[in-house]
């Protein structure tokens, strides 16, 4: 396995003397020496980006399917690599690795299909008097230079969702991958550096103050954003005028009424909660139970809980993975300490040891705990019980987040309610917030973010 791995200014390779070591969350192993890129290089980028944008934006639909439909077939040939390095770099077991590979591949064999098909519309105006005899052409054209700044959690998937819509209508695009897990990233940049003119893809792990710099320069035409509240905000005032989306995570509710299949409930509701260690913006964070079937929900719940296996990412038989390092580890005890000496109780889990904390329940936990109000990014969550599915909605958004709701029930009259009621992008039906397909429409309301991708 390769041990060093070089940024990407446009189609050139380059090293630094600045380089950080990444390690595996679970054995803290070295997996590869990742090279940093400096503001001289951010320049260098964005400057290329510049220059190529007149030609990209030229290309013919043609050309940039075959460009996406290269890609798609070199990710195919390489996918156990990156599944092992995705694994091992963000600590995600090889299961949930291989399926976040596979996503990417939809990821962009969706902006192949797309791309054939966004130029514009035609259409009457007849609709009024004034237009009668008369009609529009709407075309539509791309941007110019986009940056693109990405998280540890998805670090292949969350940048294929910038990458692969930029490259599909000819937009030149400079992409900041997390610090904490960039080889990802680096390695997708090596498959598409070979398909591209240069510059227009340029990767670029570097220290988050350098490239705020850059966030307002006039050459960047969008700031697409993935990450945590405070700085998403903080860029989309640095960003101007430009066009920002903003996803920025949340503290997901799902509500389950006394309709619902409760061993179809439990199994999905063990994935949305301790999947990735509770390290996704979707992550299922507070469990809403109807009153009738609260016993027998929390029962079973627990029971499966307890059963998590734990252990290397590589080993296929884990599911619960290392939180991605020690400090957010200590964070999570902290939070849950903090609710327990609020009077909150614990049902399972708490425990940490290093990076590893158990898969934990709570309940009883108000509003003003942590655990319940902010986002909780671990493997925590908390149950409430209601009598009325009115209430149920209310306690979902009391939240300065909005991202995604789950809800199950087979009752159409409560789905509708739920779906007309709740204050988030979007309303998963009979499974946990924590779904995604990647061509929703994905993204929040209130604190959870600004703008929609896919």
């Amino acid at each position: 396995m390769n041990n060093e791995y070089h940024f990407f200014v446009g189609n050139e390779k380059k090293q630094s003397d600045n380089k950080i070591a990444i390690t595996c969350p679970y054995d803290k192993s070295i997996v590869g020496n990742v090279h940093i890129a400096n503001q001289n290089n951010i320049e260098n980028a964005i400057a290329k980006a510049e220059q190529i944008f007149p030609i990209t934006k030229k290309m013919s639909a043609y050309e940039r399917a075959d460009i996406l439909e290269n890609i798609i077939n070199e990710i195919k040939k390489n996918i156990q690599q990156l599944s092992e390095i995705l694994a091992l770099e963000c600590g995600k077991n090889i299961k949930f690795a291989n399926a976040e590979v596979n996503r990417a591949i939809e990821t962009f064999t969706l902006a192949k299909e797309e791309c054939k098909r966004i130029e514009g519309d035609f259409f009457g105006l007849d609709s009024v008097k004034k237009g009668v005899g008369k009609s529009a052409i709407v075309k539509r054209f791309p941007i110019g230079p986009v940056l693109g700044i990405t998280p540890f959690n998805y670090p292949l998937n969350l940048v294929a969702h910038k990458v692969a819509p930029a490259l599909a209508v000819g937009n030149p695009i400079v992409i900041k991958p997390s610090s904490l897990a960039p080889i990802s990233a680096l390695l997708l940049g090596e498959i598409v550096t070979k398909y591209v003119p240069d510059g227009m893809l340029s990767i670029l792990p570097c220290a988050g103050k350098d490239i705020e710099k850059f966030v307002s320069d006039e050459r960047i035409k969008m700031l697409t954003f993935t990450g945590s509240a405070d700085i998403g905000w903080k860029l989309k005032k640095l960003a101007n005028k430009k066009k920002v989306c903003l996803e920025l995570g949340g503290n997901a509710g799902l509500i389950i009424d006394k309709t619902a299949d409760i061993n179809d409930v439990v199994g999905k509701s063990i994935v949305g909660a301790f999947a990735y260690a509770g390290q996704v913006c979707i992550h299922t964070q507070r469990i809403f139970i109807h009153a009738d079937i609260y016993d027998e929900f929390e029962n079973k719940f627990i029971e499966k809980a307890k059963k998590i296996k734990t252990g290397h990412p590589l080993d296929k038989k884990v599911f619960l993975n290392s939180m991605i390092t020690e400090k957010e580890s200590i964070r999570a005890e902290e939070w849950t300490k903090e609710a327990i000496n609020s009077g909150a109780k614990i049902l399972c889990g708490g425990k940490r040891d290093g990076n590893n904390f158990e898969a934990t329940i709570l309940t009883d936990t108000t509003q003003n705990m942590r655990v319940e109000s902010n986002e909780v990014f671990a493997p925590i969550v908390t149950l409430t019980k209601f009598d009325d599915l009115k209430d149920a909605v209310k306690m979902a958004n009391n939240t300065k987040y909005g991202l995604q709701t789950g809800l199950f029930s087979n009752d159409m009259k409560n789905i509708f309610y739920a779906f007309e009621n709740l204050e988030v992008g979007g309303v998963i039906i009979n499974n946990t917030p924590t779904f995604r397909v990647d061509q929703m429409p994905y993204g929040g309301i209130k604190g959870s973010g600004f703008g929609r991708e896919g």
